[in-house]
């Protein structure tokens, strides 16, 4: 099958077989000329602020090459255009005052501060922006170039190290997702200020996330990403083929390209977990829905916005809309022939990595006895 095109999501409909969020989801546009020009100044803003800033250096330690991927102004612009994600917070917010009305809001993680100017504008009392980048800098400057700095707070610093100028706050908004959900582990720096800051009955948002896995057939791309290395200008080179095996890919899948149903492998409630809840081992039963190979696994999630006054999100699955956050591949060593009904079963283990722990660990054991194939194995991966 050719291969995905990155930059092109496929909307499919319920009928297709969307994750259980997609029934849920409610998607509103809010003046979409204003929009732009909000997001205009913003980047805008940002892109000239950038000129002055001198950017970390050398001696870095993984936290500090996080922190500092994202002072450059680019990731930023991906995230900001990424309008699945950015139009849903927007709409959360200005569509749910009630949930941001005189209240004190902490934003975690607020990169440009686009989630605090929207809670500013939605009518909250107060906002503390806290951003650990030098991206921080440029936040400050975008708070005062639109008017807010009476009502925006920015503060530079981990969430962990700085003292907030209150007690207490009302709500907590975070686009903490990474690729694969957890990679770059910032849910344990909401989990941190949700314990230390939060009110009783306060509110995170979003307040769950749930990760779900499929299987698909992906035979030209594997060649080309993952068999490519079993020989090389008549070279063998198989070493690397290993290390590529290791890595996830993070892509655009097809839905044209799915073979299975999809598989829920873990929900999270934001407002009631504990940090060690990132790490689970989930079971699952993958049935075909169709004759054809599996090459490969794919991860995705969806986020949910609970308390609004109906249930707002979004799915990063491939009969969703495309996102920046795409979808996680994992391939195979076996190449699974499976028949309409028969069961791929197995599980997988997800925790942080013990020595960098913004890195993500998978262990996949999977095992299959069908008609045309028999296959079984356990596969590790590293998210990194």
């Amino acid at each position: 099958m050719g291969r995905r095109n990155s930059n092109k999501g496929i909307k499919g409909d319920k009928s297709a077989g969307s994750s259980s969020l997609d029934a849920q989801v409610i998607r509103m546009s809010v003046d979409d000329e204003q929009d732009k020009a909000e997001s205009s100044m913003v980047a805008a803003t940002t892109e000239n602020v950038s000129k002055d800033i001198v950017f970390a250096g050398s001696d870095q330690t993984s936290a500090d090459y996080y922190f500092d991927s994202y002072s450059h102004f680019g990731i930023h612009e991906e995230m900001l255009k990424d309008t699945i994600r950015t139009k849903t917070y927007q709409n959360v917010i200005y569509h749910n005052s009630f949930l941001f009305k005189d209240k004190v809001v902490l934003d975690v993680g607020a990169g440009t501060g686009i989630l605090s100017l929207f809670c500013a504008k939605g009518g909250a009392k107060h906002v503390y922006a806290v951003e650990c980048s030098h991206m921080a800098d440029m936040a400050m400057e975008i708070v005062k170039a639109n008017g807010y700095s009476d009502v925006i707070t920015v503060l530079k610093g981990k969430i962990e190290e700085i003292d907030l100028p209150t007690q207490h706050v009302d709500v907590i908004i975070s686009e903490w997702m990474g690729y694969f959900l957890l990679f770059e582990n910032m849910l344990n720096t909401v989990l941190y200020a949700r314990d230390k800051w939060l009110i009783p009955g306060g509110v995170v948002l979003p307040d769950r996330a749930s990760l779900f896995l499929t299987a698909i057939e992906d035979a030209d791309y594997k060649q080309e990403k993952i068999d490519f290395w079993d020989r090389v200008y008549g070279f063998d080179m198989s070493c690397i083929r290993q290390q590529a095996m290791l890595e996830p890919l993070v892509d655009t899948v097809d839905q044209n390209q799915i073979v299975t149903n999809c598989q829920l492998l873990k929900t999270m409630d934001i407002s009631k977990m504990s940090p060690g809840d990132a790490s689970f081992t989930a079971s699952f039963k993958l049935v075909a829905e169709r004759n054809d190979f599996v090459h490969a696994l794919v991860a995705y999630f969806d986020v949910a916005f609970t308390n609004c006054h109906k249930v707002m999100g979004f799915s990063t699955g491939p009969r969703s809309r495309a996102t920046h956050w795409k979808q996680t591949v994992m391939y195979l060593e076996d190449v699974i022939t499976m028949c309409e009904g028969e069961s791929l079963l197995g599980s997988m283990t997800v925790a942080p990595n013990a020595k960098n722990p913004r890195d993500v660990d998978i262990i996949l054991n999977y095992s299959f006895s069908g008609k045309r194939c028999q296959a079984g194995r356990t596969q590790c991966y590293k998210m990194r």
